[in-house]
């Protein structure tokens, strides 16, 4: 099915600001920039964002979440063991990191750190794709014999020391970081108990 012209400006829209976000968050990220990087007719934002910016930025937020979701569980899917898994996705986030010259980090956390204190509807939006991996990796911990008691707070920690790892390599311009992440998460990896098959 074609999308329509409505639909491709509203998804170019919705693109345009969920990469400048990811680059310089929500309060640098002006409405004449996200026209002009979407190529889109200056009426269009409020036209299918009656919200404004901050329904503008919610959706881009949704979209970026989603897709890094996808992104990650084909990682942890593709590896043959918890430990490869965690390493494969910080060398993939190590790796994207580098080739955008570390300019762009995760494309939540930017915005969770500026703007979650000033816009509830952005934080809710931010907390419900946070919660949405640790879910994902929670269950995939399960899946692995993991005790389902253990696998959220592990989840959780995890994504906190990955998202951690982000942030030290953006400022320290290396993949570092998230290297010594991965790896010192497969090592923890090994303590976790697990539920006899």
């Amino acid at each position: 099915m074609t999308a329509t012209k409505g639909e491709r400006t509203r998804a170019r829209l919705t693109a345009a600001t969920a990469a400048l976000l990811q680059k310089q968050g929500y309060h640098a990220t002006g409405l004449a920039e996200i026209v002009a990087t979407a190529g889109a007719p200056r009426g269009s934002v409020y036209f299918y964002f009656p919200g404004g910016k901050e329904a503008l930025a919610c959706a881009a937020l949704a979209a970026a979440g989603a897709e890094w979701r996808t992104r990650i569980e084909a990682l942890i899917a593709g590896a043959p063991d918890l430990g490869s898994a965690v390493v494969a996705v910080c060398d993939e986030l190590g790796r994207e990191l580098e080739a955008s010259g570390y300019t762009h980090g995760c494309p939540l956390a930017t915005v969770a750190l500026e703007a979650a204190g000033t816009s509830d509807a952005v934080r809710a939006t931010v907390a419900a794709h946070y919660d949405g991996w640790i879910d994902a990796l929670a269950a995939h911990l399960v899946s692995h014999g993991v005790p389902a008691a253990v696998a959220p707070r592990f989840a959780r920690f995890a994504l906190a020391a990955i998202e951690g790892a982000l942030m030290l390599a953006k400022v320290a311009r290396s993949r570092a970081p998230l290297t010594e992440a991965g790896e010192t998460l497969r090592a923890m990896m090994a303590l976790v108990p697990r539920v006899a098959g």
